[in-house]
C-alpha cells in the first residue's frame, strides 16, 4: 500500500431546508390560517480519528465531501427532516490544517476523538411564525441558511514511542526488522527507506512502537533528500534512538549532522530524550569500537551503546534504556481531549 501523509480535501455541510408557505383548508373550519412548517437543519461534517487506518492514501481518490441538506418544511406544521451528519474517518495522528497550510484547526491524537469542521445550516422558518394581528395570512417563509464550505489540509504525523533517526544506511530498517515483526525493505544503498515504517517491540513486558524515519542528510530541513518531508513524523515521538554507522570515518560528524538538522527544523526536538547507539560493531575490532565511543563521549554524549542489528547483539540493553524514557513520559503526560458528543448518523470511511 502506498504511503500518503498529506492530502487536500473540500468539505461542505448541508444547507438548511426552506420554510413552507401553507394554509389550513379543512372543511367546516370558518377561519383558516398559516400552517407552514420549518425546514430541517443541514447535516454537519465531522472528522473522527480511528485506529485501523495508517495512511491518507484513500483521500487521493476522493477529495470532495458534502453532507446532505435538510428537508423542506411542509404543510400542517410539519417540519422537514434533519440532514444526516457526515463523518470522515482519519488515522490517529492526523492534523486538520486550514487552507493556508499553517493554521492547525485540530490535532486528532486519540481514537474516537471528533472535530466539527463544518456546521450544517439552520432550516428556514415557515409562514406560521410570521402570523400577527395585522398580517393574518403571511405569504412568506424563510429560505434555509447555507452550510459552511472550505478546503482543508490533512497532514498525518505518525504516533510512535521511539523514533529511529540517523544518516542513510545507519541500519535503522535492519534494527526495526530485528526487534519487531515489521519487514521494511533493506538494501546496501542509501535511501532504501522512502517512507516511515512502524513496528511494535516488547521490552520488559511492555509494548513500545518504533518508527523508522527515512534517512536524514545535511540540508534536510531545507528540502535536501527526503528529510524535511518526514521530519514531522519525529515530533510526536517520546524519545529518539539515534543510530550511527560504526564503519563511518567520522562518527562524531555523523552524530552532529543529525542533531543539527533536528535543531534547524524545530529546536524543541533537541529536548527530547535520546539514546545513542553505535551500529554495525560486528565489523570492527574492540579497540576501534572503544576509540569511536570515546570520541562521541568527548563530544558530549554521556552513554553510547555498541550494537549490531544484524548479529542482534546489544539490542536488549539499548531498547531497555530507551523504554525507560518512554514509560516516564507516558506517566507524566495527562492530556485531556474534548470529544464532541453531537450525534451523527451518516459516516464515510476509506474502509467502506
Amino acid at each position: 500500500m502506498k504511503f500518503l501523509d498529506q492530502a487536500k480535501i473540500f468539505v461542505k455541510s448541508g444547507d438548511g431546508g426552506k420554510g413552507c408557505v401553507s394554509f389550513r383548508r379543512e372543511k367546516y373550519i370558518e377561519f383558516g390560517g398559516p400552517n407552514g412548517g420549518d425546514g430541517g437543519k443541514g447535516g454537519s461534517v465531522i472528522f473522527e480519528a480511528v485506529e485501523n487506518l495508517n495512511t491518507l492514501i484513500d483521500f487521493r481518490y476522493r477529495q470532495h465531501f458534502k453532507a446532505p441538506r435538510g428537508q423542506h418544511g411542509m404543510g400542517s406544521e410539519m417540519c422537514g427532516a434533519k440532514g444526516e451528519d457526515l463523518i470522515i474517518k482519519v488515522p490517529v495522528g492526523t492534523e486538520i490544517v486550514a487552507e493556508d497550510g499553517e493554521t492547525v484547526l485540530a490535532d486528532m491524537v486519540k481514537p474516537g476523538q471528533r472535530f466539527l469542521i463544518a456546521k450544517g445550516g439552520d432550516g428556514g422558518r415557515g409562514n406560521i411564525h410570521f402570523k400577527s394581528s395585522t398580517n393574518q395570512a403571511p405569504r412568506y417563509a424563510e429560505p434555509g441558511w447555507p452550510g459552511e464550505e472550505k478546503w482543508v489540509w490533512l497532514k498525518l504525523k505518525i504516533i510512535a514511542d521511539v523514533g529511529l533517526i540517523g544518516l542513510p544506511n545507519a541500519g535503522k530498517s535492519t534494527l526495526l526488522a530485528a526487534v519487531t515483526r515489521a519487514r521494511p525493505k533493506i538494501a546496501d544503498y542509501p535511501f532504501t527507506t522512502i517512507y516511515p515504517n512502524l513496528g511494535v517491540a516488547w521490552v520488559d513486558s511492555r509494548e513500545i512502537v518504533l518508527a523508522d524515519i527515512p534517512g536524514l542528510i545535511e540540508g534536510a530541513h531545507e528540502g535536501v533528500g527526503l528529510g524535511d518531508r518526514f521530519l514531522k513524523h519525529v515530533e510526536r515521538c517520546s524519545a529518539f534512538l539515534h543510530l550511527i554507522d560504526a564503519t563511518a570515518d567520522d562518527v562524531v560528524l555523523s552524530y552532529q549532522t543529525i542533531r543539527k538538522e533536528l535543531e534547524l527544523y524545530k529546536a524543541d526536538l533537541l529536548k527530547k530524550p535520546e539514546v545513542v547507539a553505535l551500529n554495525k560493531c560486528d565489523s570492527l575490532s574492540e579497540d576501534d569500537i572503544a576509540t569511536k565511543i570515546k570520541a562521541l563521549q568527548k563530544d558530549g554524549v554521556k552513554k553510547v551503546f555498541a550494537i549490531s542489528a544484524v548479529a542482534k547483539s546489544g539490542l536488549t540493553e539499548t531498547l531497555s534504556e530507551v523504554a525507560k524514557y518512554v514509560i516516564r513520559i507516558k506517566e507524566e503526560n495527562t492530556t485531556n481531549i474534548k470529544i464532541s458528543e453531537e450525534p451523527a448518523k451518516q459516516s464515510w470511511s476509506p474502509l467502506d
